[in-house]
């Protein structure tokens, strides 16, 4: 296994820019996620390092040497693919070994590799069949069967998923998972999935337009995402985000006047710099008063009417108004709250975070994890 630097990388088509001054570096056994809206770059970025798409200026780096000018089948990687991209008219087996055949392994190492791959992945019965004789699943399990039989430096997956349903994805994920971490494998992967991203990645690459909005493990970009982008990309439903007014030490959200000192790792003079802010709390920090007891961190939005309840079977997803927004929060089946009537709800003040409300929206209270 190895490493994967990239140094000041940029691609353009032409004038138009699609990856803008990257730095990444992704350490040996480590496993990273690529995410981002359609667009983004991410899967441009993927390509890079693979070789299947040129650099325009920066640099590629594998196992600490400069790849950029290194065709794709020198550069000892292994890639899986979101269409499968399997021969058709080669069986599973002959598909599984065909970059160890192109590579001159022995007939003992093809055999020895087949075989482990084959029982991994469960695919002894299919191994004589074509692709066209498979479902989606088992053609995706062929596909990375090929690339981990390689003995390749580094694994990179180009959204391999996304063709699959729900379940057989869930399942896939798992897979993925438990190879990486029995191989210590090296990995880069590519999803427009925030789910993949965060189950998967020991760090996750939130990217926009081109440009890396964030880099940090899972919790960190869920509990102190840089900016507003991030907080509303990442999680399901979204981050609330509710204008206030700074009035001296207090955020005034309709009638209610939120405490700014108690709000974790708040700068009070910074704060005072601004006279409005957009406050920001997960849905999932949200609280059915009368079932938590609060503490001297609590602060209750009383009154509040609501205006849907939609059960998800342990949870429940609550949509009411505040500050003039839709804001949602999930509560769980305990909670007995109606459409329609008035209900209090608490947020914990160490889990809300502050953003400007310029255009890049940036956190302001950095420094904690909830």
């Amino acid at each position: 296994m190895s490493s994967v630097i990239l140094r000041n990388v940029n691609k353009s088509y032409g004038n138009l820019p699609i990856v803008k001054n990257l730095n990444l570096e992704v350490q040996d056994g480590e496993f990273v996620v690529l995410v981002g809206p359609s667009g983004c770059g991410k899967s441009t970025t993927l390509r890079m390092v693979a070789g299947l798409e040129d650099i325009t200026s920066g640099e590629a780096q594998i196992g600490g040497k400069a790849v950029n000018d290194l065709p794709p089948h020198k550069r000892n990687i292994a890639m899986v693919f979101q269409n499968y991209a399997l021969y058709p008219h080669m069986s599973v087996r002959e598909n599984i070994v065909f970059g160890l055949k192109k590579s001159g392994a022995d007939q003992g190492t093809i055999k020895s590799r087949l075989d482990a791959v084959s029982e991994m992945l469960k695919l002894e019965p299919y191994l004589d069949r074509k692709p066209s004789d498979l479902s989606g699943g088992q053609r995706q399990r062929v596909a990375m069967g090929r690339a981990l039989a390689r003995d390749a430096e580094v694994f990179l997956f180009d959204e391999p998923l996304s063709n699959l349903d729900a379940k057989l994805r869930h399942h896939m994920r798992t897979e993925i998972a438990r190879i990486q971490h029995q191989y210590n494998m090296t990995a880069i992967y590519v999803t427009h999935d925030q789910v993949e991203a965060m189950t998967l990645g020991d760090r996750v690459v939130v990217m926009r337009d081109g440009i890396v909005e964030q880099v940090g493990t899972p919790m960190e970009i869920y509990l102190q995402p840089s900016n507003t982008f991030v907080a509303t990309f990442i999680g399901s439903p979204a981050m609330n985000l509710i204008e206030a007014k700074v009035e001296g030490e207090e955020l005034v959200i309709d009638q209610y006047r939120l405490p700014a000192a108690k709000i974790g790792h708040v700068d009070m003079a910074t704060l005072a710099k601004h006279e409005t802010v957009l406050v920001g709390i997960r849905p999932d920090f949200f609280e059915d008063a009368t079932l938590h007891p609060a503490d001297e961190d609590s602060f209750q939005f009383e009154n509040i009417t609501i205006d849907l309840v939609e059960n998800l079977g342990f949870d429940q997803e609550t949509l009411f108004k505040l500050g003039g927004e839709d804001c949602k929060a999930r509560l769980d089946l305990r909670s007995h709250l109606d459409r329609g009537v008035l209900s209090t709800l608490q947020v914990n003040l160490e889990r809300v975070l502050l953003f400007d409300t310029d255009p890049q929206g940036m956190l302001l209270n950095p420094g904690h994890l909830g």
